[in-house]
């Protein structure tokens, strides 16, 4: 987290942190190309991307809608993970799995992840070989404001006709998530973050817990 106030400056914490609220992501999303474009231009907003930057492939059948009308989807590629970012010749393109399209807060969480590879990487800041770069990129977007999409997608319970399930998503688990997020608090002078009820049991647990931890120091 210090390194990323050396590398994207104090300014960042004083950003409203983005919430799941309306004032935030306004309109209704039907899992469209044009709204996950539309959604994408939005996160480029809040993490400091140029939308220009980027563009927008699907992969797999998961969303077979959106397979059927999207002229973007490159078939069988990536598969088993929510999103993968790429450079080529000198064009950003950030990939998104079609089965995230269903799931709107982790489609955002997926997108936010994206776009922090592109202010990793695109920005020269890492090279993306290093062996923490995936984890980085996740505490990155607590950094920027967009934490409480990535934690609370983290770890969640799905029910489906077999019973209940976990889906994990992202590289850093929710304890972890708890303390960045803790740890971005502090930074910013929050003893008791107002954007914490928006966080799920878990992140919010480990929050508290972290920030009663940083203030004993």
């Amino acid at each position: 987290m210090r390194w990323f106030v050396g590398e994207f400056g104090a300014a960042s914490l004083n950003r409203a942190v983005v919430l799941p609220t309306e004032g935030y992501f306004q309109g209704t999303f039907g899992g469209t190309e044009q709204d996950v474009r539309a959604l994408l231009d939005r996160v480029c907003a809040y993490l400091g991307v140029s939308p220009e930057r980027v563009e927008l492939e699907f992969f797999t059948d998961g969303h077979e809608q959106l397979r059927q009308s999207s002229s973007l989807f490159a078939e069988g590629r990536y598969q088993g993970v929510a999103g993968h970012y790429r450079r080529e010749h000198g064009q950003t393109i950030v990939s998104i799995n079609g089965s995230q399209v269903g799931n709107l807060p982790g489609l955002i969480a997926t997108i936010a992840h994206e776009l922090c590879h592109e202010r990793l990487i695109g920005e020269h800041r890492v090279s993306g070989d290093e062996l923490d770069h995936e984890p980085l990129t996740d505490l990155l977007t607590v950094y920027l404001g967009m934490g409480i999409f990535t934690a609370n997608s983290a770890l969640t319970v799905v029910q489906n006709s077999s019973g209940w399930r976990t889906e994990r998503l992202g590289y850093l688990d929710p304890r972890l998530f708890g303390y960045g997020l803790a740890y971005y608090a502090w930074l910013r002078g929050e003893t008791k973050p107002p954007w914490a009820k928006h966080l799920s049991t878990n992140p919010r647990a480990y929050l508290k817990q972290g920030l009663r931890f940083k203030n004993r120091q």
